[in-house]
């Protein structure tokens, strides 16, 4: 058997390195990066490498915090394992742990993985009851300060399941955006073009604000919103010169969804040629909206309760790829809606009477009156422990109580824009 040895590791090493940390995967990444372990390595923290001649078959890499230290790398060739080296590899790099005054050496090894024999072996125990978090910063230094600057965010995953019911909006997002932009790969391939910006129309409190901040959940891309009574405070200069300079902030960010709600303040009609304020705002955005087009992973999502208002060249299927309509809540939406919000009274409430009820109600309404049936049966129960349960007449009775957002006109409104704007 041909004779192995430990010694300390070389930038000749780099390579076959590389490939030690490949074969630790074993089909989970590591809690070090390769990137972070050469660091280490090539920074002056503890590490060795076993070698078979000129061929590096093991490697041990720690990183040294005061009193303790973690293992960021410790792991055999395949070919090699079952022969000691582990073992001796760790003695090794134990060594120069204490030498540096280290007393508590760490490591995080899925069960089963290389090394995790040899660190039994070493007299390394286990400890039960602990659970491994880790947050991913997906941005750089300079985006988040962009971000922070802009009101921007990362949001976390699970906006896309919140939005409860709504399948058609859900579905025709999923397929014309979220899909698209998820695979560009395999869109290109079949000549699908991932969509650059979308317009979201619909009545107030339908949830045009929370189908934007999904999507952005969904690609996992900074979510940034513009807000055009803030932009016209922003610059001495006027809304179109405020437009600009945040369109120009805009570029540091590589990932991004920007949303701008009721866009029809700077998008509106030009009736008239004249150079008036809310012209040159319009003229503004329409010639900023290419240039946003041009980058990848950017999505423009516009949305706005009055499509009508807009003005025509910005609709025009040059700037916006999709045209998409956002309704009230159907009834198997509003079923959905109301066992998201009634949680454990679902047991004891007629749900299917509550939707018959609702046919106006927008999600939102629908919350509020969950909330005030649920207050209901809350201070009943106060004045009356023997009565506990929520009943159906607690929320009906919120139900009266609530005025709903839509109207037959503003509904039949909107079934209109539906014929003359949609474009999917």
């Amino acid at each position: 058997m041909p004779a192995w040895r430990i010694r300390d590791f070389h930038d000749d090493d780099l390579d076959q390195a590389i490939h030690i940390w490949d074969q630790s995967r074993e089909g989970v990444d590591p809690v070090f990066s390769a990137a972070e372990v050469i660091a280490m390595a090539r920074s002056g923290h503890p590490a060795l490498v076993a070698a078979v001649g000129r061929d590096v078959v093991g490697m041990a890499v720690a990183r040294v915090e005061g009193e303790r230290a973690w293992l960021a790398l410790f792991a055999l060739d395949s070919r090699w394992r079952n022969r000691g080296i582990g073992s001796a590899l760790l003695a090794e790099l134990e060594k120069k742990l204490v030498s540096a005054g280290v007393h508590r050496v760490c490591s995080l090894v899925p069960e089963g993985a290389a090394g995790f024999r040899a660190m039994q072996n070493s007299g390394y125990r286990p400890r039960t009851g602990l659970t491994y978090f880790e947050k991913v910063q997906h941005l750089a230094p300079a985006e988040v300060s962009v971000l922070d600057e802009l009101g921007g965010r990362l949001l976390p995953a699970g906006q896309w399941e919140v939005l409860a019911g709504m399948e058609r909006e859900k579905d025709i997002i999923e397929r014309r955006i979220v899909l698209p932009l998820s695979h560009p790969e395999r869109a290109e391939r079949h000549g699908v073009r991932p969509p650059k910006a979308v317009v979201l129309f619909g009545p107030p409190g339908t949830g045009k604000t929370s189908f934007a901040k999904a999507i952005a959940s969904r690609l996992m891309w900074p979510f940034v919103e513009l807000f055009p009574s803030r932009l016209a405070a922003a610059s001495p200069d006027g809304l179109a010169a405020s437009l600009r300079a945040t369109f120009a902030e805009l570029e540091e960010l590589d990932d991004l969804v920007l949303f701008i709600d009721e866009v029809e303040e700077i998008a509106g009609a030009r009736s008239t040629p004249a150079a008036g304020p809310a012209h040159g705002v319009t003229n503004e955005l329409l010639k900023l909206i290419p240039g946003f087009r041009e980058h990848d992973n950017r999505l423009l999502v516009c949305a706005t309760n009055s499509v009508g208002s807009l003005d025509p060249a910005f609709l025009r299927p040059g700037r916006f790829d999709y045209v998409i309509p956002v309704g009230p809540p159907d009834p198997p939406a509003r079923r959905a809606i109301w066992r998201r919000y009634l949680g454990p009274a679902c047991d004891s409430v007629d749900v299917d009477a509550l939707v018959e009820r609702t046919e106006l109600f927008t999600p939102a309404d629908i919350e509020f009156a969950a909330r005030k049936g649920a207050q209901a049966a809350f201070e009943r129960e106060l004045l009356d422990a023997d009565r506990r349960t929520a009943t159906t007449e607690d929320y009906l009775q919120a139900i009266a109580e609530t005025r709903p957002t839509l109207t037959p006109a503003a509904i039949s409104d909107f079934e209109r824009d539906i014929d003359t704007y949609t474009r999917l």
